[in-house]
């Protein structure tokens, strides 16, 4: 379901703050105590944030993710723009990895028009949905699939990465921390993320506003390590300066259907 743009802005004010009262919340998005009380329940029903007395709280810790389900319907409407940013710059007759996460779903089903694509994917969901581009040819990483989310990992997976070097890797990822590190919740999925980045001639990244400042466990890799950025909203403070220095060229999704030119910083 698409939420009214409110919950996105509460949900991502609580990730930055982590423990955050019912007041606070009020205040600063200028609506009734009442109103925050209805969201508040509505996200907590969904599983995106834990209420206590008083007050809110991320769900969980650093070391766990939230489920693919409830992420699939996190901000869906701002990774349909992020996709279509991103199809809009892959070219046809291009090799491509996709890793795991909801946002490469999302990509996935942008680049069904696409002809020529030679895809190779540890995310049993990308290589269901493009299956359907009989112009394109997807190849599926072999390894362990963690059947909550249909990822594949493990060094079986690491092991076959290795013997490509792409065009173009497309990644998803959990967080991206004030530090400049790009991070995520299981070690088994970074070494895999970490090996697509190494075997791939240009990294993109494909991450909603809600991973600003979103802590998880382990370090997949530095902003200096990638070459594009594509998002649905402006980055927050530090953002625009740490990837200005790390010299990486973000896009901002457009709102409007057809899109118009997307933003790129310098």
């Amino acid at each position: 379901m698409n939420r009214h743009p409110r919950l996105f802005e509460l949900l991502a004010y609580v990730q930055t703050h982590g423990t955050v009262s019912v007041e606070q919340l009020a205040d600063t998005l200028g609506v009734t105590l009442q109103t925050v009380r209805r969201d508040v329940q509505r996200l907590a029903d969904e599983g995106l944030l834990a209420r206590f007395h008083g007050g809110v709280r991320v769900p969980s810790s650093t070391i766990e993710n939230i489920a693919h389900k409830q992420r699939e319907n996190l901000n869906a409407e701002g990774k349909v723009r992020i996709a279509r940013d991103v199809a809009a710059a892959v070219p046809n007759d291009c090799s491509l990895i996709l890793n795991i996460g909801t946002t490469t779903e999302a990509i996935a089903r942008a680049l069904l028009n696409h002809t020529g694509l030679r895809v190779i994917t540890n995310n049993l969901n990308v290589a269901s949905i493009l299956s359907a581009n009989a112009n394109s040819e997807v190849i599926v990483v072999g390894g362990v699939v963690r059947g909550w989310d249909q990822g594949i990992v493990g060094e079986a997976a690491v092991d076959f990465i290795r013997q490509f070097k792409v065009d173009i890797a497309l990644i998803g990822i959990s967080g991206i921390e004030s530090d400049g590190t790009l991070r995520d919740f299981d070690f088994r999925e970074v070494k895999v993320s970490q090996t697509i980045i190494a075997h791939a001639r240009e990294v993109w990244v494909a991450a909603d506003s809600s991973k600003f400042n979103r802590p998880a466990m382990v370090e997949v890799a530095k902003l200096s390590q990638i070459d594009r950025l594509f998002t649905d909203d402006t980055p927050p403070d530090p953002f625009p300066d740490l990837l200005t220095d790390a010299q990486v060229r973000y896009t901002v999704a457009s709102t409007t259907t057809p899109p118009a030119t997307p933003k790129v910083n310098p």
